[in-house]
């Protein structure tokens, strides 16, 4: 028998069982894991956020596993076919696959060929043959023919059905030819006849083949995106030079001791050998390998991507400061909105600096007056079209009006808002045009309130994100919301609904209603009022009520990460130093002369009392990094700007597994491949950059046709030198003469495509 759930999953977490046991059971009667990770590390034994969200992962994974066993036994003692031993091997079987390869033999199924065979008689055909190869098929065949079977070829096809059924359901045979191919299968790609233009974009696929053990999750994402566009042949396959099909067969030959020992059935054995694996047992398997490669590749670009958010959300804000957004655009104008330092919207307008109008100096005096009525310290501009252009506008605003501050921010998804239900409900009466501006403005203040506002898929930091399981990419990134949105806290005061759901315990209706009573009562004194609001209860106040700030209200501790139920301990600290509250909190001098193990007691452990004292020195403390703003090049506003060795400032966009891409200010974002992050090895490029970072960065190559820019982190690289001739055909889009370096290399195709191409 396996050990308990708690025991399996207490060893891969390192961990003692009783943590697992205590951790389940909090999960069971309700609690998150932002509030087990943060208030129950005593009842855990100090289990963290990742290893309680594995936890549960895991958990959910051994349940569906304890009752699909279940059902399998039932289903087998149904049958009547139950054994000691088999009963045995399915109590045992630690996941999924090896139960399903055990029950296989009795899953029920529509009427096979081999099942029409036993019907007419032929299984002792079968057996007889395997057991006996000296046996003549043919001869032996002659005592099995009746109503049902006409002739020998037919009982001597009823009985190979019968044995490439049962060589096929054996579970220790496919469970060793599984892990086989696993290890030495390649996968081979080829183009499609008639398709290389139409595919241009996955050449590097159009004759590939690499390892199945070692392809990473954007080459195989990659090659199925190829496929399903129907450029790319695909297969999962052998090397020719390693090992063949006939290792396969005879691994089936060596289970069933078939041999070729030119007895009267071994070529009759051998034959049903071979069509077990080609027709039986490897189209199953490839099917099976290739959906297991699916799902490690969909695995590792949600994680990627999940990653990539949260650092996106975790960014540095710039605090609550009015700020005015400027979204940019040629014909239709830049749409402009003002925000105070609460993000709440004062005022709008849209100016047209730019083609085909070209009314500068307007817009910079409407401008000017906005900055000027609203008092802005801040200006976020977006980075899509025409933002350098819009760029220069405000550089020139704030040499009229000095205190101004520019910043270009990512626009991704603010179209995606505008354009929402959440958008209209929040601004009725405003122009769909003008809501993205005011995401923009308020994304620079605060970027996790805002960006929550938004589908996680639209912020565009995602390595194949419409390629992956939908389902779980959208599990994922929840989860990574919600676990944001509890490290900083909520300030209940002003947050919207679409910040309060992502709260610890609070539902889609318990936000609304948080708004509304606000709305109508106006803002909460302390946490206690917040049992006022309709339908929440003492148990959502106890998951909700520590990551729900208050700022000056009645209580100090109202606006600290301090949970209501802890607030006797701190009385107990605060009789202690003999002070009140508010003078105790913010000093470290005396709080740092405290000892944790003097406050414990027996509902709370030096773990908790150390956190609190950590919040009194720091109350409320942001974990987002300070904020910083980059520094785009001037004159480099496009990509026909660049020149190899251009050393820059940019800011990491998105984070993929082969490298990092970099916005330099150009609309169009260039890649650090994962070789030239740094100058030591790298396997995971977020050991050394995330989403959001400022970075410095080398042009090594700029392809103008298809806009790719190469660039490199490692400041010593030398960019290559491209001939006369290929420079002047990548200008005038020219393919670059035979032997000659185009601007785009071997080297950095091999960087935007991270392949080995077969010759």
């Amino acid at each position: 028998m396996l050990p308990p759930i708690s025991h399996r999953i207490a060893a891969e977490l390192a961990c003692r069982p009783a943590q697992v046991d205590a951790a389940i059971q909090l999960f069971d009667e309700g609690a998150t894991v932002p509030f087990v990770a943060r208030y129950r590390k005593e009842v855990t034994g100090g289990l963290d956020d990742t290893q309680l969200r594995s936890l549960d992962e895991r958990l959910r994974y051994l349940r569906e596993l304890e009752e699909r066993r279940r059902s399998v036994i039932g289903s087998v003692d149904e049958q009547g076919k139950m054994t000691p031993a088999l009963l045995a091997q399915l109590q045992n079987a630690d996941n999924k696959q090896r139960l399903e390869d055990l029950y296989l033999p009795y899953k029920p199924k529509r009427r096979t060929k081999a099942q029409m065979a036993r019907e007419a008689g032929l299984a002792p055909l079968a057996a007889a043959l395997l057991a006996d190869p000296n046996r003549g098929p043919e001869q032996e065949a002659q005592a099995y023919l009746n109503t049902d079977v006409a002739d020998i070829k037919a009982a001597l096809d009823g009985a190979r059905a019968i044995l490439i059924e049962q060589f096929a359901e054996d579970a220790e045979l496919i469970g060793g030819l599984r892990d086989y191919l696993k290890t030495h299968g390649v996968v081979r790609t080829a183009v499609v006849d008639g398709k290389q233009d139409e595919g241009a974009k996955f050449a590097d696929y159009f004759e590939y083949e690499e390892a199945l053990a070692k392809m990473p999750s954007h080459r195989v994402l990659a090659v199925l995106r190829g496929h399903a566009e129907g450029v790319l042949g695909f297969a999962l396959a052998l090397p020719d030079d390693a090992s063949s099909p006939g290792v396969c067969e005879l691994r089936i030959a060596k289970r069933f001791g078939i041999a070729n020992q030119g007895r009267a059935a071994d070529k009759w054995l051998a034959d049903t050998v071979r069509l077990t694996w080609r027709a039986k047992v490897f189209p199953s398997l490839e099917t099976e390998l290739v959906g297991e490669l699916r799902d490690r590749a969909e695995a590792d670009a949600i994680k990627v991507f999940a990653s990539n958010l949260k650092d996106l959300l975790l960014a540095a804000p710039a605090g609550p400061r009015a700020t005015m957004g400027l979204d940019p655009g040629l014909r239709t104008g830049v749409k402009v909105a003002v925000v105070d330092a609460t993000g709440k919207l004062l005022d709008t307008a849209t100016i047209y600096p730019h083609e085909p109008r070209r009314d500068w100096r307007g817009a910079l005096n409407t401008l000017n007056a906005l900055a000027q009525k609203h008092r802005v310290e801040l200006i976020a501009i977006g980075n899509g079209t025409a933002s350098r252009e819009t760029d220069k506008l405000a550089a020139e605003l704030m040499q009229e009006s000095p205190g101004l501050t520019k910043l270009v921010v990512s626009e991704a998804g603010a179209s995606v808002y505008s354009a929402s239900e959440l958008a209209a409900k929040e601004f009725p009466a405003l122009d769909v045009s003008l809501r993205g501006a005011v995401s923009i403005a308020r994304r620079l203040q605060d970027p996790l309130a805002e960006l929550v506002k938004i589908d996680p898929k639209a912020i565009g930091v995602g390595q194949y994100q419409h390629d992956v399981n939908q389902a779980g990419l959208a599990r994922s990134l929840e989860v990574v919301i919600e676990d944001c949105v509890n490290a900083v806290g909520v300030d209940v005061n002003t947050a919207s609904a679409s910040l309060l759901v992502r709260v610890s315990g609070l539902s889609p209706v318990l936000a609304s209603n948080i708004v509304e009573y606000r709305d109508a009562h106006g803002a909460f004194a302390d946490r206690k009022a917040l049992l006022k609001v309709p339908r929440l209860g003492d148990k959502t106040f106890e998951q909700a009520a520590g990551f729900l700030r208050v700022m000056n209200g009645r209580n100090p501790l109202d606006a600290s990460a301090v949970h209501p139920e802890s607030y006797a301990l701190v009385e107990k600290i605060v009789a202690r130093v003999q002070r009140d509250v508010k003078t105790l909190i913010g000093d470290t001098a005396t709080l740092r002369g405290l000892n944790p193990g003097d406050f414990t007691d027996v509902r709370f452990g030096v773990p908790t009392v150390r956190d609190i004292l950590a919040e009194l020195e720091k109350p409320g403390r942001d974990p987002r990094p300070e904020f910083k703003a980059v520094k785009f090049a001037d004159g480099v506003e496009d990509i026909k700007d660049l020149r190899p060795d251009m050393v820059l400032e940019g800011v990491v966009t998105n984070v993929t597994n082969f490298g990092a891409f970099v916005d330099v200010g150009v609309h169009q974002d260039g890649l650090v491949h994962i070789s030239a992050l740094t100058n030591r090895f790298v396997k995971d490029p977020r050991e050394v950059v995330k989403a959001g970072d400022l970075v410095k960065v080398k042009v090594l190559e700029v392809d103008i046709r298809r806009r790719r820019i190469a660039l490199t982190m490692r400041l010593g690289d030398e960019a290559p030198k491209p001939s006369v001739a290929g420079v002047a055909a990548a200008q005038d889009g020219r393919k670059a003469p035979k032997r000659e370096a185009a601007p785009l290399s071997g080297a950095m195709a091999s960087a935007l495509a991270g392949v080995k191409i077969k010759r």
